[in-house]
Parts: structure tokens; sequence; C-alpha cells
């Protein structure tokens, strides 16, 4: 599991500042527009992880080296004009796969902005475990193209947007379990968008869902009060998104997301309940849960318990003692 190395975000002034457009990897550009580029670039670095987010503000020529051993999984996340990768042509929230040790060559048009993780490729058995297709390697060794769906392609690009921006502002805050979440959560924005262009895997064993449902609680139990993602489970235990959300459906009324998501918030409610105010914030105890946008999650926190988290954490009191004549009472 990677520590987090870096979160780093800067403005661009000229097309050179795009040579490493995605961390780690050198990219060759060449600047296709007219005018004075101006735009922006972040990356947030998990070990060998990367994910990197650029914006630029005329058209644009990369070319990714063949030397990179890295695999580059990459989404569109806005463009003005016409974006083409090799022969594909890409439209809104399109996943891009460069596999490693080939070069690619991408025109962008006009202005744009874009999303790359950069990661080993035999980390692709953890990240999409459960998912027989995505967590074969031999899968990400040929350059491809998935379409996304319009509706949960925006969501999915908005999500990644989101993430970054919170890591940017709560750098701090990472802790090596929370980076692994954090790792799985950015995976699972592009995985998404992979997912909904496949068609769909019904073909496989399902076990009984309580029996599932067991072994779940049991690694949970195991990884005590860290938040868990649902592609670690599904990598751990074998079993693919679409079993694991029939067994909690089955079991519990809501799917593996939901659970997990107040499973979280229970553990938020008694680290805020346990602490002494001043000692900690809500904002950090919401990040360590895994807990990205906090207007959301005080909206899902007052929904379960009826209580503002602030209220939680300020609510706590010291007890005192009391003479008795008998001796001392609380």
């Amino acid at each position: 599991m990677g520590q987090l190395l870096l979160v780093d975000s800067r403005k661009l002034d000229g097309f050179e500042g795009l040579h490493q457009a995605v961390h780690g990897s050198h990219v060759d550009v060449m600047q296709l527009g007219r005018g004075r580029l101006r735009g922006s670039l972040s990356h947030v670095g998990i070990g060998d992880f990367s994910l990197s987010i650029g914006t630029f503000s005329v058209g644009m020529r990369t070319q990714r080296v063949s030397s990179d051993d890295k695999l580059i999984i990459g989404m569109l996340l806005a463009a003005e004009e016409r974006v083409t990768h090799w022969s594909f042509d890409m439209r809104l929230n399109d996943v891009l796969v460069i596999p490693p040790l080939l070069e690619h060559d991408g025109i962008f048009h006009g202005a744009s902005a874009y999303a790359a993780m950069r990661f080993d490729i035999n980390e692709v058995a953890s990240l999409f475990g459960g998912e027989a297709r995505l967590s074969n390697p031999e899968t990400w060794r040929r350059r491809d193209h998935f379409r996304a769906d319009p509706d949960s392609g925006a969501i999915a690009a908005h999500r990644l947007v989101r993430i970054m921006s919170h890591l940017r502002t709560y750098r701090s805050g990472l802790t090596p379990s929370t980076a692994d979440f954090w790792k799985r959560s950015i995976v699972e924005c592009m995985a998404a968008n992979v997912m909904s262009s496949l068609p769909p895997d019904d073909t496989g064993w399902l076990p009984s869902a309580r029996r599932l449902i067991r072994r779940v609680e049991d690694y949970l139990d195991e990884a005590g009060t860290r938040p868990m993602h649902v592609s670690e489970i599904c990598a751990a235990l074998g079993v693919s998104r679409r079993t694991l959300h029939r067994a909690f459906q089955e079991v519990f009324g809501l799917g593996p997301v939901s659970f997990l998501r107040h499973k979280r918030l229970c553990a938020v409610h008694s680290i805020l309940h346990e602490s002494v105010p001043g000692s900690t914030t809500v904002a950090a105890v919401a990040m360590q849960q895994g807990f990205y946008e906090l207007g959301r999650f005080s909206q899902y926190y007052h929904a379960m318990f009826g209580e503002r988290p602030s209220q939680t954490l300020g609510g706590r009191t010291v007890p005192r003692l009391r003479v008795q004549p008998s001796g001392y009472e609380l």
C-alpha cells in the first residue's frame, strides 16, 4: 500500500509546462493553435500511482515516448473542438488506454481538459479485482478506447475533479490507509466509464447472499476502522461488483456502496463522539473516512443521526466527580 508522495498544482504559461502532462511520464509537446497558452496542471502521487488533471487553452499535439513502462488510462474532461488519439475520435468522458512501452500520439484541435492516471500494470489485479476482464493485465496491454455513457460518464468526470480538488485542499490529512482508499476512488471513476461500455457479465457463480455478506463483514472487521473501497473487497474476495450488489440488495435492501457509506458515517460519529472539542476537526475526520464533498457528507450525516457533525463533536462533556457521603460518584 503506497503512501502519499505529492500533491502539486500550478498554472501553465506556455506549452513547455505540458512536458509532464502525466506525472512520471515524459511527453513531447507541440503547440498547434495560435495564441499564448494558458492552463493548469495538477498531480497527485500515491506510491507509484499518479493522477494528473490538465487544462490548456489552444490546440496541442502530444506524443508519449515508448520507453515509459507504466500503464496510462486517460479520460477527456472537456473539448471545444475535435480530439483524436491514434485513430480514435474522443467524445466527452471517453476513456483511453495507453499500454506500457507503446508510443502514443494525441491531437487536440482546441482548448481541452483531461485526466490521466498512471501506474504499474501489475496493480490491475488488485485495483479492478472481481471484474474478470478488467483485472486481467492482458486487457490493458493493447491500445483501446471505451465510449462513456453520457449520463454516468458526466457524473464520473465530475467526481474525479472533485476528488482532485479535495486532495489539493486537505493534502496534509492523508494517512497511508486513507491514501489507498483515495487511490481506489480515483480508479473507480475511470472504471465506471469502462464498465458502462462493456456487456453485462452474469455468467459467474453466485454464492449464497448471506454467506457472501458474512465474508465481507469478516474482511471489514479485520481491516478495522480504515475506510474501505468496494474494489478492494471485490479483489480480496474474488467477486464482481454485480455479484456483490445483488447480495447486498438481497440481505440489506441497499447496495454495497450505500452500506459502506453508512459504516463510514458510523465511524465518523464514534470518532467525533469520543473526541474532545478542539482536538480535531470535522473536516479532518471526514477525510480520514473517505468523504471529500463536505456539504454532501453533512447531509448524509444529518439524515442518518439527526444532528450535524459539529454538534456531535461539540456535545461531548468530560464527566465530573461529585462528592457523596459514601465516596465518589460520577
